[in-house]
């Protein structure tokens, strides 16, 4: 057998890397080998390339033999002319007619249309669908990776078994796990760690930082050259398995490979050099109401590529999440990390169309059913939402359906091709009794999502019995993150237009089961004696005197199980919880928009400042650090205690502000634009900011978000990254103080705090003049004009300093503790640690 390993291969800048000095021919019988999936890609001449970390720690290149297929339907002369076409065009190719299952419409005549070498397929299926373009194509553009995952069962870096031949060529690889384990075994990954010192969007990079392990090296960018060939030579050196590359997408490798033929060197970031990288350009697309931009791409080969600045939701799952897509998915890892969970969520429907012999369109077929009016009435509800009760609701339970969307889909065989299908045994829509839902056969989706739920589950469950600070807990958690966003994204492709199996029809059926059995826990709760004060499409919040344990909710539980056939969960016991109003009515509550303390001092907060993307940091931490004043308290109304120093810590930020204390960086506001710069009209502060970037040679489209300070006058920001600094007296402080005062009002008004009062307390030095019970009797006087709190430091004690009298007021060092956290964290919900 030969196969070929990697070595610390001799690639000097400016010199082409030889073949043979790049990869070391090795020789011996091995009849089986065992180690881990990395890579899988096409190559011209060696067909599939199948990369492998092998269990004794090596690196393997193999070959195999993988032929693809692709099937095209339409009119018998027009298939006859296609069949010459191809004949005439490649004599490589095999051509047969047969019969294959389109999901919708049943077994088709088809022509089947076998490309010896997987490099091939794409070339081939392009120019036929160019010359025939009426013609209807099947399996014709699956990714590589999932259709080599679905025929053999085996996924990025899952451990496996091969046996190779003495070509170094595999003749036989099977699964050593199944990817609906929940524990992974994960190779001993060799990571290298890239970071620019500055965001190249917003600045000018300086430095490179590059790590391995625990020894970390500075590049400076000030000679170019040099900058290439020192991380040229480093990459060599420790030949990564994963480079982890902030803003590596579109600013680090591109600026490499422009330095290195600006000084006319060499440099290849794959350990295949016989490839080139592979780019592809930004876009931005709108998609349920919103504008997303997706950066440009660099993708290796013989390694992972994985930029956190690029990827979706990295944030919310983080590696460990990222690698369980791609096992599920049958993705690689570089596409999965940088494609959305619908991308996902598709290609596992493809997954189980190809094990199922079902064909894979190349585009939607199938379009909405004609409805009357009446009909789109009836059918087009959506979820349920019951309004809150506003205000502070003590002793409150969450009832949660597991998944709800996907284990209706499961439980009753919601999918596209199954809803509006009677069969022999139908069941038929709650509130839709025309719409039948076919039992006979087992729906696309409803095999689909089925894994996955039963996968979440078991992990949901293991994180239950496992210990709080168990060093298992943070990947589990974030591997049953990763597995919730494929589930809350299978219910909106389920009618998305633009989905291959797409129909809104089974979008609706879905829906329709969901407010029926919403309605039915309802029921259940009532006739438990609880009171329902929210319910929000999948879940509700209900209340009973005396009910705070888990264990007494069990019973109310196993009744909705039984009622409703779906699993739940109790997802929180909050301590209280406070249901906000809307702005502009406060009588009218508004549906998820909420904060509370559950199970012990734990904080939820939902549509509020702190959740907020564009919030500027000191109004986020000041308000967080006031939500952890306020988990401490075991009931509600000994919170009113901590007012004083709540009041006190908001009025001295406001000094702060004005006094020029708070640092730029965490007045920062994050906006995203929501057109091209040149489509608008009048230029939004996103806009505006972008354009006075561009002036550097920056480049910003839709869907991008830009920083910026607010400044008074036009054009009202100061775009972050600008050579000269803002003069503060250019800063908006009025608009800081509103943005501030917003937010502090937001969590402030559940003690029946008005904004007049805020106002009065914090800008106008008022007392605490206030209708009785909001406030105890106050320690401080604030009516003078002279009063600015401070923290100092006594005998080692934190204490609050009134500088106008002199007087020394104690105060709880935890409670001032937190509340001065926001100054010097650097705490953030939305920002991860990289691994």
């Amino acid at each position: 057998m030969t196969a070929v390993r990697t070595s610390a291969w001799s690639c000097c800048c400016g010199v082409s890397p030889n073949w043979k000095n790049a990869w070391l021919p090795w020789k011996r019988t091995m009849p089986e080998l065992r180690g881990w999936l990395l890579d899988v890609y096409a190559h011209a001449e060696d067909g599939l390339v199948v990369w492998l970390i092998g269990e004794d720690g090596e690196r393997y290149r193999f070959k195999q033999d993988f032929p693809i297929r692709f099937y095209v339907h339409g009119p018998t002369e027009e298939l006859r002319e296609l069949w010459k076409y191809l004949r005439a065009d490649n004599a490589q190719l095999l051509l047969r007619r047969t019969q294959r299952r389109d999901l919708f419409t049943g077994p088709l005549d088809v022509l089947e249309v076998e490309v010896t070498n997987p490099a091939e397929q794409q070339r081939v299926f392009y120019r036929a669908k160019k010359r025939f373009p009426d013609l209807t194509y099947y399996d014709a553009d699956l990714p590589l990776m999932l259709r080599y995952s679905a025929h053999y069962d085996v996924f990025a870096l899952g451990r496996c078994s091969l046996q190779v031949d003495d070509e170094g060529r595999i003749q036989h690889i099977e699964p050593l796990h199944s990817r609906w384990e929940v524990e992974m075994d994960l190779p001993k990954l060799r990571v290298m760690r890239i970071r620019p010192d500055v965001d190249p969007n917003h600045g000018t990079p300086k430095y490179l930082s590059v790590g391995v392990g625990k020894k970390t090296w500075y590049i400076s960018l000030e000679d170019g050259a040099a900058a290439v060939q020192r991380l040229d030579s480093l990459l060599t050196k420790h030949d990564p398995d994963l480079i982890f590359a902030a803003w590596g997408d579109d600013w680090l490798f591109p600026y490499l490979f422009e330095l290195a033929e600006e000084h006319g060197l060499d440099f290849n970031p794959n350990r295949d050099p016989r490839f080139t990288p592979d780019q592809r350009d930004a876009f931005s697309y709108f998609t349920y109401g919103q504008i997303v931009y997706r950066g440009a791409q660099t993708l290796l080969f013989g390694r992972i590529h994985v930029d956190p600045r690029n990827a979706m939701l990295y944030s919310d799952y983080r590696m460990r999440g990222t690698f369980e897509q791609a096992r599920v998915t049958g993705l690689p890892v570089q596409l999965v990390s940088r494609k959305s969970t619908g991308s996902g969520i598709t290609a596992m429907q493809m997954a189980v169309a190809l094990r199922n012999g079902i064909m894979v369109p190349h585009v939607k077929q199938e379009v909405e059913r004609f409805k009357s009016l009446d009909q789109l009435i009836q059918t087009d509800w959506g979820g349920t939402v019951y309004q809150p009760l506003v205000g502070v609701h003590e002793d409150v339970v969450m009832i949660d359906f597991f998944s709800m969307y996907p284990s209706i889909m499961d439980h009753y065989n919601v999918s596209s091709e199954t809803v509006g299908v009677r069969g022999e045994n139908p069941i038929y829509v709650p509130g839709l009794p025309d719409v039948p839902v076919n039992q006979d056969v087992s729906g696309l989706m409803a095999e689909t999502v089925r894994p996955l739920l039963d996968k979440r589950w078991l992990i949901k469950d293991a994180l239950k019995k496992m210990g709080k600070y168990d060093e298992r807990r943070a990947g589990l958690e974030d591997q049953s993150g990763s597995l919730k966003w494929l589930l809350v994204v299978c219910f909106g492709y389920l009618g998305y237009r633009n989905a291959r199996w797409g129909r809104i029809e089974a979008h609706e059926a879905v829906t329709a089961y969901s407010r029926e059995l919403l309605l039915r826990a309802k029921e259940v709760a009532e006739e438990h004696g609880f009171r329902v004060i929210h319910m929000y499409v999948d879940g509700l919040y209900v209340q009973k005197k005396g009910v705070n344990t888990r264990e007494q909710v069990q019973e109310l539980k196993q009744a909705i199980i039984e009622r409703t056939r779906i699993r739940v969960h109790i997802d929180a016991i909050y301590k209280w919880i406070a249901f906000l109003p809307s702005r502009r009515n406060v009588k009218a509550g508004v549906p998820n928009r909420f904060f509370g303390i559950y199970d012990g001092n734990k904080i939820k907060v939902r549509n509020v400042e702190v959740r907020r993307h564009d919030t500027p940091p000191f109004i986020h931490d000041l308000q967080y650090a006031i939500l952890k004043v306020m988990a401490k308290a075991d009931k509600f109304d000994d919170l009113k205690e901590e007012l004083p120093e709540i009041i006190q810590a908001i009025r001295r930020t406001v000094v702060d502000l004005k006094a020029g204390r708070i640092p730029f960086e965490d007045m920062l506001v994050y906006h995203r634009m929501t057109r091209e710069l040149d489509e608008y009209v009048k230029p939004s502060p996103a806009a505006a900011a972008a354009r006075q970037l561009e002036t550097l040679g920056k480049q910003f489209s839709a869907g991008q978000s830009v920083k910026f300070l607010y400044t008074r006058g036009k054009p009202g920001v100061h775009a972050w990254g600008l050579p000269k600094p803002p003069d503060l007296k250019s800063i908006n402080l009025e608009r800081y103080e509103e943005l501030l005062l917003r937010a502090m009002h937001t969590v402030l008004q559940v003690f029946g705090v008005t904004r007049e009062m805020l106002d009065d307390w914090v800008i106008r030095n008022a007392g605490y003049a206030t209708p009785p019970g909001i406030l105890p009797n106050a320690k401080l006087d604030m009516q003078s004009e002279r009063f600015l709190p401070m923290f100092a430091e006594q005998d080692g004690e934190e204490v609050l300093e009134n500088i106008f009298i002199g007087d020394v007021v104690e105060v709880d060092v935890d409670a001032a503790h937190l509340l001065r956290e926001f100054a010097e964290s650097s705490e953030r919900f939305d920002e991860q640690t990289p691994p």
